[in-house]
């Protein structure tokens, strides 16, 4: 099924005790995505590359939004009128064609993503989030009007599904620095959720990959892809769904590190040995 406006903000896999996460691309319904986000530096672009895996050609319609994260962790859609001066720079600076696609089944289809860094822009992270929202079959959503009963007044509900990326631009020399804070089992609406406090210090966002791991044993309890704390909050709470076996097996001592994506060399961004209650 294809869920409405993912965020991406992390992808979570498990395996046997240990959980695995997949390749850098997102399929959400019919639609696959590669990468799942973009990051550039002012000077070139990129592309997005959108496949249908579907059976059936699919129309999306490509678009920029900004959002903005919160201290749960969640992305807040921001309207126009509310946008910083750093948010509408962001828009300014980047560019994309095309804007609207057609994809027949199994058809691969290029976006091609450009930036244009003003001279004397200040530097910074720049971000805004590429949105992939599907176009309704008008033809079908019509059939299915047709056919409801009723007396003279035909009403069909077509959902309208999405996927976003963010697109990140970083002007000048950034850094950033994260910590971890204690971990612990929570329960929420009767689902277990592994949760800790992610903190960021600097001047850009910090992106990456949580291992945690028993002292003394290479082997991953749980992994976790793709957790991200952006410039515009000073740390995030972490709180991912885990299945009740990976929940008891998580607690007691740990270690729990925090690295760079694997493409970008894997690095230690933060650690911490902790207890998990």
């Amino acid at each position: 099924m294809f869920r409405p406006f993912l965020p991406l903000a992390g992808t979570i896999a498990l395996l046997a005790t240990a959980l695995v996460a997949a390749a850098p691309a997102h399929a959400s319904g019919d639609l696959l995505v590669a990468p799942t986000r973009v990051v550039l530096d002012g000077s070139r672009g990129t592309e997005v590359v959108l496949n249908n895996i579907g059976s059936t050609p699919a129309t999306y319609r490509i678009s920029l939004e900004i959002k903005r994260m919160t201290p749960l962790g969640g992305l807040d859609e921001i309207e126009e009128s509310a946008f910083s001066a750093a948010e509408r720079a962001a828009l300014d600076m980047i560019s994309f064609s095309p804007r609207r696609v057609t994809l027949p089944p199994n058809q691969p289809q290029v976006i091609r993503i450009g930036v244009r860094s003003p001279e004397g822009v200040e530097p910074g992270e720049y971000r805004a989030h590429m949105l992939f929202r599907a176009v309704p079959d008008t033809v079908a959503a019509t059939d299915r009007a047709a056919a409801a009963p009723g007396s003279g007044v035909s009403v069909a509900l077509t959902p309208i599904y999405g996927i976003t990326i963010p697109v990140i631009i970083r002007i000048g020399d950034l850094a950033a620095t994260a910590s971890i804070g204690e971990a612990r089992i929570e329960t929420e609406d009767d689902q277990a959720l592994f949760s800790f406090d992610l903190t960021r210090t600097g001047n850009r966002s910090v992106y990456g990959d949580i291992e945690v791991t028993r002292p003394g044993v290479a082997e991953p309890l749980f992994l976790a892809r793709g957790i991200a704390v952006y410039p515009e909050v000073s740390g995030r709470k972490v709180a991912i769904p885990v299945p009740a076996e990976v929940a008891a097996a998580l607690k007691g001592a740990v270690k729990i590190r925090y690295t760079e994506d694997r493409e970008l060399g894997g690095g230690t961004i933060a650690e911490a040995s902790t207890v998990v209650r």
